[in-house]
């Protein structure tokens, strides 16, 4: 995983890096600021042409909204972005990624960012890394639990590679999954991907990092005032650029998708996007290169401000429209400017106690993601390895910590869950053990249930429904075996069209038959009412399956399993 994650890492940064340098620097004339680090491509700026930016990104999206709406229309449900359908993929998915959505999203994402599109490179590696672990873990015939530690260690590779930070990258790939929890399993094979992907990214590019910058220390205990002052300030602006992305996505480009389809949304987020940046080039692509100044004291606070302002709403346009890209960036982009703010106003006013402003960039950049992704240690590890030492640990530490407190009702990945407990990938994990332990004879309601032939008319089945309590009922054929289940739900529609009396019948109206045995385990009992969806199963005899005993309720499996909980606690 280390090995192939990493490769893909070498080609996509080389892809993102030289379409930018051709569309923006060649074709467009600009000349935009990168970081020491990824200066990769070298030449004379273009004649400069600004205009065709908002033609370039006009196109990426429509090529985008189509592609993606005609080979993976299943995509648009993913999320905020890469990482967060690779979030959905884990919990939701199995750990199954379709092969062709890491492919589009990928190369769709490389035209996004080299035509000027606000987005980072950091997702679409997560999702295409995850995608590639998925695939082997298919192929090779693995579990649903390997397939998704698979699926980390291939969004870890990506990450620390990409990023340059390979304990960082691995940190972050197993916590960004959970808002108050990591998954501890996939540590050892994230990490090894991780360094693997990292040592072959170094390779052809060196290992420098991202930032050319100078070595920070904390030595002022008084500065953690200042830093407590940037948490606030972090968890403020996550707010804002967590809700500004949801209104621009749910508010405007979901109405506009409604209305025409993706393709022309995608275009018109494009356009927008294009016009956005050919006026105001600092939002356009990345932005590390802005970064890198605010961290040397070369931008003015005001600047910082409406770069700040200006990134949340082109990132808002970009992603919301339906683009393809990462967040991850972006919202590193905003967090280092908060943190610039408060470190030249903290500088200017206090400067015998904050002589480093610039730190406050870096640490303004792991707050601000650690509260609106709720990952508390992997951002804080990756700005560590970025400035090559410890020497801001502490306030790091502390800052992160407040972030995440003052921002616990927002969050910037749709699919995150609190912890292992609420994950469907844990399911069995949580309560195998006590509800198998647990029989369906103990909790079932034995008796008489009403059950309905398939010929039973509409009619019938009203007069039925309004003198018994029971919500489901079995369907039997002629011959006595039961053939499906019909819900109340089912025939809600139909139940009071008059029309239809002596034409609907049971069968007509009945999903797929589903019993249970007294000797059956709530776990199975569980299992099948995940499966089916019914609050209601018939209990059947073992000598004869098709003889109804008694009924069990959905509520009633999880009553038993909270009243043994309940006494669990109580005996502890």
């Amino acid at each position: 995983m280390g090995i192939l994650s990493g490769l893909l890492a070498v080609a996509f940064f080389a892809a993102v890096e030289f379409g930018k340098f051709m569309l923006l620097h060649k074709y467009a004339g600009l000349t935009l600021p990168a970081p020491a680090g990824e200066e990769v491509f070298h030449g004379p700026a273009g004649l400069l042409r600004p205009w065709l930016i908002p033609i370039f990104t006009t196109i990426t999206g429509l090529v985008t909204g189509w592609l993606v709406n005609k080979y993976i229309p299943e995509s648009t449900a993913g999320g905020t972005d890469g990482t967060d359908a690779t979030i959905k993929c884990f919990h939701q998915g199995g750990g199954i990624f379709r092969p062709l959505i890491p492919i589009i999203k990928g190369l769709t994402s490389i035209f996004t960012i080299a035509s000027g599109g606000s987005a980072g490179r950091e997702g679409p590696i997560t999702q295409m890394g995850a995608g590639i672990g998925s695939w082997i873990a298919q192929r090779t015939g693995m579990t649903a639990k390997e397939r998704r530690i698979m699926l980390l260690a291939g969004a870890a590779g990506g990450l620390g590679a990409i990023f340059r930070a390979p304990l960082g990258g691995a940190m972050t790939a197993i916590e960004v999954i959970y808002r108050e929890d990591f998954e501890s399993e996939a540590v050892l094979p994230s990490i090894l991907s991780s360094v693997v992907a990292y040592s072959l990214f170094t390779f052809f590019y060196g290992s420098e990092p991202i930032f050319g910058i100078p070595q920070f220390h904390f030595r002022d205990p008084r500065e953690l005032i200042f830093y407590a002052v940037l948490a606030f300030a972090c968890a403020f602006t996550g707010w804002l650029y967590v809700r500004t992305f949801e209104f621009i996505k749910f508010s405007i480009f979901a109405r506009i998708n409604d209305r025409v389809g993706l393709m022309w949304a995608t275009a018109f987020g494009g356009l927008c996007m294009g016009l956005f940046g050919m006026f105001y080039p600092e939002v356009l692509a990345g932005g590390y290169g802005w970064v890198e100044m605010a961290i040397m004291g070369q931008l003015p606070i005001l600047m910082m401000l409406t770069i700040l302002i200006g990134k949340t709403v082109a990132t808002s346009v970009t992603i919301g429209s339906g683009m393809s890209g990462g967040m991850f960036a972006p919202a590193l982009f905003v967090g280092g400017m908060t943190g610039g703010m408060v470190g030249q106003l903290a500088g200017k006013y206090f400067p015998n106690i904050v002589t480093q402003p610039g730190g406050y960039v870096l640490v303004g950049m792991a707050a601000f993601f650690a509260g609106v992704a709720k990952a508390p240690v992997g951002p804080l590890i990756m700005v560590c390895e970025l400035t090559q030492g410890y020497g801001l640990l502490a306030p790091l530490m502390m800052a992160s910590a407040l972030c995440i407190v003052l921002g616990r009702k927002f969050s910037l990945y749709e699919h995150q869950v609190d912890n292992k407990f609420e994950s469907p990938a844990h399911i069995e994990d949580s309560t195998i053990n006590i509800l198998e332990q647990m029989r369906v004879d103990e909790h079932y309601t034995p008796g008489r249930v009403t059950t309905l032939e398939e010929g039973t008319t509409l009619k019938a089945l009203t007069d039925i429904i309004a003198n018994t309590n029971e919500l489901f009922f079995p369907i039997k054929n002629h011959e006595g075996h039961i053939t499906g289940m019909l819900s109340i739900h089912n025939v809600r529609n139909v139940l009071f069209n008059q029309d239809l009396f002596d034409l609907i019948l049971a069968k007509d109206l009945a999903t797929k038959p589903a019993t249970l045995f007294r000797g059956d385990d709530l776990y199975t009992a569980l299992l099948k009412f995940v499966d089916t969806d019914y609050g209601q199963i018939p209990v059947v005899s073992a000598e004869n399956q098709d003889s109804i005993i008694g009924i069990i309720n959905r509520e009633d499996v999880f009553r038993a399993y909270a009243n043994t909980i309940r006494e669990i606690r109580e005996q502890e």
